[in-house]
Order: C-alpha cells, then sequence, then structure tokens
C-alpha cells in the first residue's frame, strides 16, 4: 500500500513538473516570437496552457520601447485570455476561436527627431503583405477578438529635454472579427486606441489598413468631448500634494495664480489654461481636480498629463 502512495505522488509530481516545464518552453517561445515581430523587448509575468479546456492564459505582457527611445514600457497587457482549437493545431494551423486582451496603457513616445516609438517596431515597416506569408510559418487564424483600452502616455521629447506630457483616458472595449496574422494583431493594439484617442500622423495607421484593419484618425476623440477635467485621491499630506503640483506646474508652464488656503493653483501650459484644485478627504487622503481648456475647448490630455506627473511625484 505505501508502495501505491509513493508511487502516485511520484506520478503527481511528474505531472505537475512536466505542466510547468512545458509551460515556461512556451512562454519563452511566444517572448521570442513576439520580440521578433515587433522588433522589441517582450516580457511575460505568467503563462498557462490548458490543454482539456483549449485555453491560454498570459500576465504581464510587456512591450518595451525599441532602440533610440527610452527604456519605458511601450505596451502593457496585465491579461489575456485565448480559446484556441486543438485539432487544427495538430496540423499545424493556429486556430483561435477567441481571444481577450486588456490594454492598460500605451507609452508612446516622441524622441528628440520626432520619430514616434511606435512607428520604429517592425510591424509598422515594409513587410509581407496577406496573402503572401513566408514560407514555414504557421497560418494564423483569430476569429473574434474583444479589445479592452485604458489609456495613452504621450511623452513629446521633440522640444527639449523636459517632455510635454498628455495622458488620454480611453476606457472603452470594442470587438473584432477575421484577424490572419500576428502582424495584423500586433497593429491593431497599437493603432485601434490612438484612433480613439485622435492622435494623427502615425505611420502604424497605413500598416494596420494594409493589413485589413480599418483605422483612420478622427479630428476630434468623442471619448473626451465635454469633459475638461481628471481626478484622482492619494495617500498624501495636503502640503506635500500642494507643493509637488506647484512645482509641476512652475516647471511645465507659466503661473498665473495660487491660492494655498483655498487649495488652488492656476497656470498656462501648452496655451490652456489649467486649474488645478487640491482638497483633504478622510482617512489622511488629498484629492486632487485638474481641469484644462484652450480656446474654452476641453483639453482633457493635457490635465491628465499634470496628473500623470503629479501621482509620479507623490507615488
Amino acid at each position: 500500500m505505501k508502495k501505491t502512495v509513493t508511487v502516485l505522488v511520484i506520478l503527481l509530481f511528474a505531472i505537475f513538473s512536466g505542466a510547468i516545464i512545458k509551460d515556461q518552453i512556451i512562454k519563452s517561445v511566444i517572448t521570442v516570437v513576439a520580440t521578433q515581430v515587433t522588433g522589441a523587448p517582450v516580457h511575460i509575468d505568467g503563462f498557462s496552457l490548458g490543454v482539456f479546456n483549449q485555453s491560454v492564459r498570459i500576465s504581464g505582457f510587456k512591450m518595451y520601447n525599441p532602440k533610440g527611445f527610452s527604456r519605458a514600457v511601450l505596451v502593457d497587457l496585465p491579461k489575456i485570455n485565448v480559446r484556441y482549437d486543438l485539432g487544427a493545431l495538430l496540423k499545424r494551423k493556429l486556430h483561435l476561436v477567441s481571444a481577450e486582451i486588456e490594454l492598460k496603457e500605451i507609452g508612446l513616445e516622441k524622441n528628440k527627431e520626432g520619430k514616434l516609438n511606435v512607428d520604429e517596431l517592425k510591424v509598422a515597416g515594409p513587410g509581407e503583405n496577406q496573402g503572401n506569408k513566408p514560407s514555414g510559418q504557421m497560418p494564423m487564424q483569430l476569429d473574434t477578438l474583444t479589445l479592452g483600452i485604458g489609456r495613452i502616455v504621450l511623452k513629446d521629447y521633440s522640444f527639449g529635454e523636459e517632455p510635454g506630457v498628455k495622458v488620454y483616458d480611453i476606457n472603452m472595449r470594442k470587438s473584432y472579427e477575421n484577424i490572419t496574422s500576428l502582424r495584423q494583431l500586433a497593429a491593431l493594439i497599437l493603432a485601434e486606441p490612438m484612433k480613439a484617442a485622435g492622435i494623427q500622423g502615425a505611420a502604424i495607421y497605413g500598416v494596420a489598413m494594409l493589413t485589413g484593419v480599418a483605422v483612420l484618425p478622427v479630428a476630434v476623440a468623442v471619448t473626451f468631448m465635454g469633459k475638461d477635467s481628471v481626478q484622482q485621491d492619494f495617500y498624501s499630506t495636503f502640503d506635500k500634494a500642494y507643493e509637488e503640483s506647484l512645482e509641476v506646474l512652475s516647471r511645465k508652464g507659466k503661473l498665473t495664480g495660487e491660492d494655498k488656503l483655498r487649495g488652488i493653483i492656476n497656470a498656462t501650459i501648452n496655451s490652456a489654461q489649467v486649474t488645478v484644485k487640491i482638497e483633504r478627504k478622510p482617512d489622511n487622503k488629498t484629492q486632487i481636480v485638474i481641469s484644462a481648456r484652450k480656446y474654452l475647448f476641453p483639453k482633457p490630455e493635457i490635465a491628465g498629463g499634470v496628473l500623470y506627473e503629479i501621482s509620479e511625484k507623490l507615488k
């Protein structure tokens, strides 16, 4: 009886260890392939492959900037869930029935030469046309993609050492069908949030259209219409929040007025009138509300950029 129990324990341990090793190997392969497809470093925190339920779970997928930019994260995908067709895979066909991808943040960056980081990726350069895939590449078919889009943080270094920062809170979910290549998938994930934010002039749009994804930037992002303020609560004293806010506004623009008793600071940044309101809250919290308007039009991306920089100092 003891021998039987021992054998079962060893067998279970072997199965468990084999599953871990299998997942680690596939995780490494996906990391290498993603790096080759995009031309930028990729890191994955966790990977799990289910054979019986034909599912894949990936956590903590991060793609970093290509050469010529900072070492910051370009794409942050905290959760990817995929259902695949095992029968098709055994026939060397990558058929993904569905995929759910949560896009937390895209870190757009424009360097001193005015180049966007997304336009320097391999997927944004000359590539194969649909139907002319390189020999040996496994055919791919993704039936349905659900993409949850968080926000875009745009840092512009083209005007000096101190970058201009804008934040676009997209906060939307969209579904897509019939995606037939990894390049098409990557272009869609990059281009669709930029389209929603109304960001102009990116070469990635043309690549997305060539690969079958119709993305054209809109003049004004509908998501932000009528909204000119952003807010966030911090575990910080009022004095610290006020001083850090004052420092950011002084560095990014020109102060036009301040009233510490009321917790209000006014400034002009990128020709927009910016107002920061700081208020004490219960539980040792401080709330910061920032609004921005330019020629009476709301500029939430400027307000979001100021809040982003303040939050970095209050971490």
